[in-house]
């Protein structure tokens, strides 16, 4: 039977970015084979940067590699530019996504690129898929990230995000994904970013989002995204993670969460929640002293029947 939402696991990438440990590449892939055997079928496993800028992530293409050995996983990563991008095809990941800050402050910080640039580079990258065979080729995604508002810039102009979502797009882009990269995003804001994408991109174009839960409007913002047509929400086991070159930006939504709250609304997920739970165990052993976060592993699943 077909799930209503689909849960991507962004821990392995998002969550480890952001933390000094570096977790081990044993570890690594016990975590995800949890989360698989939880029932995931999406796991952002890592990013191809390079080493010396994030080291927690340098065993990107081993993690890839084993990844892809676990049945009917989507296993997706994270590429900065055109390098990343050939680096990720080559390991075989099945979907790619560039972040693209709307916030031009923070997307030098982030990536070294003005706005001008960052179009170049997404034109770049779509040429090169453009050689790939339809096996090769993975699912290109550009991230629209700091699109509520930015620690470094403040208030982003909807009209630019919406202007930028159609830029790339029309590069040839498979999916735009709506950020909510410091956790600025309000419900209502969401509703009308997503309609004036939706609106001039086509709502088949831009069907996930990736939220954060800085200020605690993180499963408000989510169950709107919910109501209003996502079928693809981003979230991190522990709620551990947040972006390195965004003052502030901590805090993803917490996985256990925001399962429990889809599957207590009748949504299906297609995620063990017991097992979840046995997921951040393994987890939590393999990052002492890193604190975890969410209330539903605090409190524990209900009783039933």
């Amino acid at each position: 039977m077909a799930i209503d939402i689909t849960i991507s696991e962004v821990g392995p990438r998002d969550g480890l970015q952001s933390i000094e440990q570096i977790m081990p590449t044993d570890a690594k892939q016990a975590w995800i084979a949890a989360q698989h055997a939880a029932g995931f079928t999406e796991i952002e496993v890592g990013s191809f940067v390079p080493p010396k800028l994030l080291p927690q992530l340098a065993d990107t293409a081993e993690i890839v590699s084993f990844a892809r050995t676990l049945n009917g996983l989507q296993v997706a990563v994270l590429v900065p530019n055109l390098e990343g991008l050939e680096r990720a095809v080559a390991a075989g990941a099945h979907r790619v996504t560039v972040p693209f800050s709307m916030s031009e402050t923070h997307s030098v910080r982030n990536v070294r690129k003005t706005h001008a640039g960052m179009l170049e580079e997404l034109a770049r990258c779509a040429t090169f898929l453009d050689t790939l065979t339809d096996e090769q080729r993975p699912v290109f995604g550009v991230a629209l990230a700091t699109a509520f508002g930015c620690t470094l810039e403040g208030p982003i102009p909807e009209d630019r995000v919406v202007r930028m979502a159609a830029r790339v797009v029309r590069l040839g882009v498979d999916e735009v994904v709506l950020a909510d990269t410091t956790g600025y995003g309000n419900p209502a804001q969401l509703k009308h970013l997503a309609t004036g994408i939706w609106g001039t991109c086509g709502k088949d174009r831009m069907t996930r989002i990736h939220l954060h839960n800085t200020r605690g409007q993180g499963l408000a913002n989510a169950l709107m995204a919910v109501e209003v047509g996502f079928t693809a929400l981003d979230a991190s086991l522990g709620g551990i993670g947040g972006c390195p070159f965004a003052p502030g930006a901590s805090g993803n939504i917490v996985t256990e969460d925001l399962a429990w709250l889809l599957e207590s609304m009748g949504l299906d997920t297609g995620i063990d929640l017991e097992k979840l739970l046995a997921a951040r165990a393994l987890v939590q052993e393999a990052l002492p002293g890193q604190p975890l976060f969410g209330f539903v592993a605090e409190a524990g699943l209900p009783k039933t029947g």
